[in-house]
């Protein structure tokens, strides 16, 4: 059980550390569609498109990466104060309670978002006709590395309560 914990937590590691650079990328091309705006006084006709989804893109992506790092925001102030089972016990009522229908919805709606886009070819209403499918396609993806994060935290917690009784 411990072995595949360790293995998402490589998996979304190494995705966070890949991923988290590029919005550098996004960045230059924001300062690029300010810059023509200022020099030419006319914004690019993909810009805008290509940062909101992109930016999209990434804060989904990253998700499991803060969800492994505890970035996430948590209620900890009075589950500092208990034991360390209970803690585990809190932990994995709250996946089951609040999460587990969250990332239900997330896949099947998600899911269904991305397959409508993808057979209706959709794309940007601008005058670069860019891709839609993709960027809703990430939906899903991140969707599932943030469920397999899940998956590692509930090992733990099963662990530490194991240790806990023993």
């Amino acid at each position: 059980m411990n072995a595949i914990a360790k293995a998402i937590d490589t998996l979304n590691e190494a995705l966070g550390r890949v991923l988290a650079p590029l919005i550098a990328v996004i960045t230059l091309v924001v300062l690029y569609d300010i810059a023509l705006r200022l020099f030419t006084g006319r914004p690019s006709d993909w810009a805008f498109d290509i940062t909101k989804m992109l930016f999209g893109a990434h804060f989904m992506l990253m998700a499991a990466y803060g969800l492994r790092h505890h970035a996430h925001v948590e209620v900890d102030v009075l589950k500092r104060l208990l034991s360390r089972r209970k803690q585990a016990m809190i932990e994995l009522l709250g996946y089951l309670i609040f999460f587990t229908p969250f990332i239900w919805m997330l896949l099947t709606h998600g899911w269904s978002f991305f397959m409508r886009s993808y057979s209706r070819s959709e794309t940007t209403y601008g005058m670069v006709s860019i891709p839609v499918y993709p960027v809703k396609g990430v939906i899903v993806v991140a969707a599932v590395l943030i469920l397999l994060q899940a998956i590692a935290i509930v090992i733990r917690a099963i662990q530490q309560l194991r240790e806990e009784t023993a």
